[in-house]
């Protein structure tokens, strides 16, 4: 359930019974043709989907994160990896001080890794509560449903919910763009090697797919939510 269709008393009550949260994580940056905040949506509406039958609250998404590589495609908007990740500090330190001891970050984006990290450090000095981390894209089912489909996976995130009204997709295959090769050149030079942020292969797929990767999606991060706390 959304926590922000809860009020305080509420979430006093529900404390009482059980102790689990999940904080979705995303980013506005370039997705080539999808929405900006793909990466934010994506971790919303997974980590609603999933909490949900549960009555686990789910709070509002971080919509911004750490991708300094695309600020040459207007739009992108990015922390400072020190920012995020005080940012993700502050969070946690209120969602502990309030009594939740079991907390599922679901992140959608792959630049937020030094986030990730302070989460361990951030664990070393709270004992008793435990946070897992969960990069829903590529975590195992996930990963293995996509290279079934195709081993380009840059359509993996044009879902009925990242795409734009009246924006149309490219219809042929992307080659393979050696973006890693790239970083140290620069955001200019990303854009300008990379052309509309595509990375490889199509650029959508038929919504039968999709939904089965979100289906698959759904189960392995609600086994995250549900059991091995312990």
């Amino acid at each position: 359930m959304r926590a922000s269709a809860m009020n305080w008393m509420q979430v006093e009550a529900y404390l009482k019974r059980d102790d689990r949260a999940v904080l979705p994580i995303g980013s506005v940056e370039q997705h080539a043709y999808l929405s900006l905040a793909t990466d934010s949506i994506l971790a919303e509406k997974l980590a609603l989907d999933v909490a949900e039958p549960l009555g686990v609250p789910v709070f509002p998404a971080v919509a911004y994160g750490f991708t300094p590589n695309f600020m040459a495609y207007p739009g992108t908007l990015t922390l400072r990896a020190a920012t995020l990740c005080a940012i993700v500090g502050d969070l946690l330190d209120g969602l502990a001080a309030h009594g939740f001891r079991r907390v599922l970050v679901v992140n959608g984006h792959g630049g937020n890794a030094p986030a990730q990290a302070f989460v361990g450090e951030w664990l070393a000095s709270h004992p008793g509560v435990r946070v897992r981390w969960h990069n829903w894209w590529n975590a195992p089912l996930v990963g293995r449903k996509v290279a079934g489909i195709d081993s380009h996976a840059s359509w993996m995130e044009n879902f009925p919910w990242t795409r734009l009204p009246d924006v149309v997709q490219p219809r042929a295959a992307k080659p393979q763009q050696p973006y890693t090769a790239w970083l140290h050149l620069g955001p200019k030079a990303i854009r300008e090697r990379l052309g509309d942020g595509n990375f490889a292969g199509l650029y959508e797929r038929d919504d039968d797919a999709m939904h089965e990767i979100w289906r698959v999606a759904i189960g392995e991060t609600r086994a995250l939510l549900e059991g091995g706390w312990d």
